[in-house]
């Protein structure tokens, strides 16, 4: 499933972000939500989180 949409991801799921360094070659990372960092309901890029580790990112893959 995609990031894309804030009702999807809660505190305390697994996802696959893309840090900001990592945009251009994709590169994911995998962590747990700690802090939702967007706003809006919807976001075409991802919904941005930070993850339990510190790292922040746009939600690219949600794990179940």
């Amino acid at each position: 499933m995609e990031g894309v949409n804030r009702n999807d991801i809660s505190k305390g799921l697994e996802v696959m972000i893309v840090l900001k360094q990592n945009q251009r070659n994709g590169i994911l990372t995998e962590g747990i939500v700690k802090d939702i960092l967007t706003n809006a309901s919807f976001h075409p890029h991802g919904i941005k989180v930070r993850l339990e580790s510190g790292e922040i990112g746009r939600v690219k893959e949600i794990l179940e």
